[in-house]
């Protein structure tokens, strides 16, 4: 039997040497697989998103409009794409941390196979929650049934399933709704923990269809999304709504400690509300001239950003989105996502993905 040390240099001529016929650089290559074998770097080779519109990436359908209707996809990829912003939204971002390309769109799932499926799948739709809320589009549970029903059909094996990463976005419809049906907070702190009940079953449900890495976005600052801060003139965050957003992650933060306690199994939260505020109270680090208002927005509260009515747009534009966070009510620019993405980098959230 070969030894663990032997075996390791055996792995390290191997690789070499693979990338010596593929072509690739030699000694910066190399010096690069010496470092991630000998630092046991993990490098995922697919990505698997489920959640709401802060991932997805055009499950929405074009009938539905919003993401599809101009100005969406002014920035990238130059014109509406389904992505909720005016380019790039997290997934991107996460995909690119993991030198992926982003996972296709669950409903494109069919074009072009199996090439489209190398690098994963987005089973995200906008508007969703862990509950049903007033989307018509599929909840997170019937999202991990559509990825579930793939791993049984076999179009991802337990290969694949084992050297990937899985992102799950929940970014607050379940509390829109909640709150929509309701019109008060009363009894909202139960309504919470049930959310998080459902989340951390979510969870353990993609762990045990065989993903061994997920990712988990923890609640972002309600109380500072341009629909709730219009109220203010976007000059001023909401503290009620922000505290109810606490209560969310740490009981979030409660359950997945848990969880990783139980299991060998790793899941990680990124904490979306502390890196939103650090952006927000220090926009001019990330070049970010304005920070509560946002780029496009309806001209009265009957429209949003993308309204047209008789021809006309009843929406105003921004001249510079990448100097603006949000890009409308609810949503980042591409600018703000990257910002975000920046500052999870520094705090070496993300880093925990490659161990």
């Amino acid at each position: 039997m070969m030894s663990s040390h032997n075996s390791n240099l055996f792995c390290l001529f191997c690789l070499s040497l693979l990338l010596l016929l593929s072509g690739q650089s030699g000694m910066q290559a190399e010096a690069r697989v010496q470092r991630d074998l000998l630092n046991n770097h993990y490098h995922p080779t697919k990505l698997f998103v489920f959640g709401d519109s802060y991932a997805d990436t055009g499950n929405t359908r074009k009938s539905q409009g919003g993401s599809w209707k101009e100005p969406y996809g002014i920035t990238f990829p130059g014109e509406p794409a389904g992505r909720w912003s005016d380019g790039r939204v997290f997934t991107d971002y996460i995909s690119k941390f993991l030198r992926l390309k982003s996972p296709i769109p669950y409903k494109l799932r069919k074009v072009g196979m199996p090439q489209h499926l190398k690098y994963g799948m987005n089973f995200a739709f906008g508007g969703t929650g862990v509950f049903n809320t007033s989307s018509s589009n599929p909840n997170m549970t019937i999202q991990i049934d559509f990825f579930e029903q793939l791993v049984k059909d076999k179009v991802y094996t337990a290969s694949d399933l084992s050297n990937s990463v899985s992102y799950v976005s929940v970014a607050g419809n379940d509390y829109n709704f909640y709150l929509a049906r309701n019109g008060s907070i009363e009894g909202f702190p139960s309504f919470i923990s049930s959310v998080v009940n459902q989340t951390t079953k979510n969870l353990i449900r993609i762990q045990k269809l065989g993903v061994k890495k997920i990712v988990v976005g923890g609640l972002q600052p309600l109380g500072c999304l341009p629909q709730t801060t219009a109220s203010s003139s976007f000059k001023q965050c909401d503290s009620t709504s922000n505290n109810l957003v606490l209560l969310h992650n740490n009981l979030l933060n409660q359950s997945v400690t848990k969880l990783n306690q139980e299991s060998k199994n790793n899941i990680l939260i990124l904490d979306l509300f502390d890196s939103f505020m650090s952006v927000l109270n220090h926009t001019s680090t990330y070049n970010i001239q304005e920070s509560l208002k946002p780029c496009c927005f309806g001209v009265s509260s009957n429209y949003n950003c993308g309204s047209v009515e008789n021809n006309e747009k009843k929406y105003t534009l921004c001249d510079k989105p990448k100097s603006t966070f949000f890009w409308d009510g609810l949503h980042p620019t591409q600018a703000g996502w990257h910002a975000v993405y920046n500052k999870l980098q520094t705090t070496n959230a993300l880093q925990q993905l490659l161990y």
